[in-house]
């Protein structure tokens, strides 16, 4: 295995303590890797399982927040803050991701959850909107990971390029609206149950469904490159976020539907 990657995570410093200085017929320098300080897609689906039952526990707090009495308001507002915390310092520091992972999901269980309450109660009117939305999003997930299993969608540079582009494109949407609203109170296009609100709220879910791919092609790309051992919690935890996102856009697609009626 050629030391000469491109990829920034295969260096002799991150694999310092688990390589075997090894050299080929040409005197390059070869690597053996220890397959269990290596990351794969086995360990990863099992870490993002994990997650999932670390956000169900989460999910569980506002639940018994509400059986004692206490408005589980405040809470979400903090986990929305503390899980934001974890994502940022996760982007810069993926060996700690082992610990920032399971954190953001307790964090985002309790926030999900509350919102999910909310919804219910303010738009649900009987027709289980939560629910649908959590059915909705392991629809996409099947559907993206068919999609990408059997390569009807190939995940190239270009496919990339453009889903970077457009989560850039909005955000700077959202920036901007946030000042316009905040300066000169101009209420965005995307609030409100308008034909054009309902037409941004597919957009983005089909967005959030295109960064499904990605993450199936980076989870993929990181076992054959051998990426480090703790990449499999990075990777899992960035599964995690898009599925947040999805199921929190489907939700609020839901809610514009249903305040329609």
């Amino acid at each position: 295995m050629n030391e000469k990657s491109r990829n920034p995570f295969l260096s002799e410093k991150a694999y310092s303590g688990n390589n075997a200085q090894m050299y080929d017929a040409a005197g390059n320098p070869l690597y053996v890797y220890d397959a269990n300080q290596v990351m794969t897609v086995r360990g990863t689906i099992n870490k993002t399982f994990i997650l999932f039952g670390l956000l169900a526990i989460g999910a569980l707090a506002p639940f018994v927040m509400l059986a004692y009495g206490i408005n589980p308001l405040p809470a979400a507002i903090a986990c929305a803050i503390a899980g934001f915390v974890c994502v940022i310092v996760a982007g810069f520091s993926k060996k700690n991701a082992m610990y920032l992972a399971p954190a953001y999901a307790l964090f985002e269980g309790v926030f999900i959850s509350s919102v999910s309450i909310y919804v219910e109660a303010a738009y649900g009117k009987g027709t289980g909107i939560v629910l649908q939305a959590v059915m909705g999003t392991l629809l996409t997930f099947g559907v993206c990971l068919a999609l990408y299993r059997f390569r009807i969608i190939k995940v190239t540079e270009r496919f990339k390029s453009i889903v970077i582009a457009s989560m850039m494109a909005v955000v700077t949407y959202y920036l901007i609206a946030f000042l316009f609203s905040w300066l000169g109170g101009i209420t965005p296009f995307h609030h409100g149950n308008s034909l054009m609100s309902i037409g941004f709220s597919l957009f983005l879910i089909v967005l959030a469904a295109a960064n499904l791919l990605m993450d199936f092609s980076f989870i993929e790309e990181g076992s054959k490159n051998n990426l480090p051992k703790y990449m499999e919690w990075y990777s899992s935890m960035g599964l995690l976020i898009t599925l947040v996102w999805l199921y929190l856009e489907i939700l609020r697609l839901l809610s514009k539907l249903q305040s329609r009626n």
